[in-house]
């Protein structure tokens, strides 16, 4: 380039005869001509980015979601943000260097401004073989950090192929449920990341600066501060696992709220009503309150199901007890062994109460089922004209007729 321009400086001064104008003419030429060649370097590149990003959008040919072991991780259309934001940001570096470029060779054809370019470039090129060194010192650093990485990765996957086989009982270990499986699992892997964590962070970057070490401080202390709740809630799911209150789809009672568990996570508890309604309880919620497993015994030998109801002292309690047994009887999903009991709870002024029990395995359809019953229970006791005393009524009596029933053909 130098000596072209040297040449085109002798041919000028020989034709123009002052070599001040013929450096002049020549430099301005040769910055007409590279700025020429910069424009249209410039233009290319604005085309480039543009059908880049017409082959992104295009159909068949530009960005695809991205599933990893049928799990969905970006969509078509964040895939395509993503990439749109990468090339435009190539784009815009490809500019600055050409831009930058252009100057400091404007700035070096100049012998005012020679200086300052030859500066700029020299602090340009140090800065980036500073971080050139550093990169290249660092890379031990990565690869024992990929190591790490490594084996905690292996370590992590190998736990997981063990819990799994306890989960689908490939894998039965004394006193060990399936059902601590995952959560045993989700603490093993917490404590596998933790354990790296502490192993990598003298390898990291600026790890021993000052100011890393008081932003570890201060994010420690603002999440020891604001998250007390938080860990009360994952502590008490993790001693509700362990005690094995419940599971997923029995139906419990915890405190005021009674349906179906359907989801158990870290920090809350869901409970679907026979409403179809929803409830989120907090762990620790649920450990300061009884729970009621109506679920725990009911594969087994069945949960009760009770109710009661008021009968006079003029009906014998053996019918009584007759007609209850076959309510219970008629009622669909009621066991037939054990079979219907009943139990005389009180002897009140004016009535006796009776508590029939039967046997169901289905608890969370014991609505439905006491409906059905109690209806059967009313059926039998107007078949015989036999009133419950169910809101109380009030007698008058005259004290002549005595209040006994009959005796029975057993009596």
């Amino acid at each position: 380039m130098n000596q072209s321009l040297e040449t085109l400086e002798l041919w000028l001064a020989q034709w123009m005869g002052n070599a001040l104008w013929a450096d002049i003419a020549s430099r301005t030429g040769a910055l007409l001509l590279v700025s020429f060649m910069v424009w249209i370097v410039w233009r290319l590149l604005d085309r480039w980015r543009k059908g880049v990003h017409r082959w992104i959008d295009a159909d068949g040919s530009g960005a695809r979601a991205l599933t990893v072991q049928d799990q969905q991780i970006f969509t078509e259309r964040e895939l395509a943000r993503a990439l749109h934001s990468v090339v435009n940001g190539v784009w815009r570096l490809l500019r600055a260097v050409l831009l930058i470029s252009w100057l400091n060779l404007v700035f070096t054809q100049f012998s005012w401004s020679r200086d300052l370019a030859v500066n700029i470039i020299g602090f340009v090129f140090a800065q980036l073989g500073v971080i050139a060194a550093a990169v290249l010192n660092y890379l031990p650093n990565l690869f024992i950090i990929g190591i790490i990485a490594l084996i905690s990765r292996l370590v992590i996957r190998t736990t997981r192929g063990i819990f799994e086989g306890i989960r689908l009982e490939r894998i039965t270990l004394p006193g060990f449920y399936p059902d601590w499986a995952e959560t045993s699992f989700g603490l093993s892997r917490l404590l596998i990341i933790a354990i790296t964590l502490v192993i990598v962070f003298p390898y990291l970057p600026g790890s021993s600066s000052p100011a890393f070490q008081g932003l570890s401080i201060f994010f420690g202390v603002l999440v020891s501060l604001g998250s007390t709740s938080a860990v009360a809630n994952v502590m008490s799911g993790i001693v509700i696992t362990y005690t094995r209150g419940f599971k997923i789809g029995d139906r419990v009672r915890i405190a005021d709220t009674e349906g179906d568990v359907i989801e158990r996570s870290a920090f809350v508890t869901r409970i679907r009503t026979p409403k179809n309604e929803e409830v989120s309880v907090p762990n620790a919620m649920v450990m300061n309150n009884h729970i009621v497993n109506f679920s725990a015994q009911a594969k087994e030998t069945g949960v009760l199901l009770h109710t009661t109801v008021t009968i006079g002292y003029d009906i014998a309690w053996t019918r009584v007890h007759q007609l209850l047994c076959e309510a219970a009887s008629a009622t669909a999903h009621v066991l037939e062994e054990p079979a219907p009991f009943v139990l005389q709870t009180s002897l009140d002024d004016n009535y006796v109460a009776y508590e029939l029990n039967a046997y169901i395995r289905n608890p969370s359809a014991k609505q439905q089922i006491a409906s059905e019953m109690h209806a059967h229970i009313q059926d039998r006791f107007r078949e015989h004209n036999i009133e419950i005393l169910s809101p109380h009524y009030r007698a008058n009596r005259d004290g002549s007729a005595v209040a006994i029933p009959p005796p029975t053909h057993n009596e």
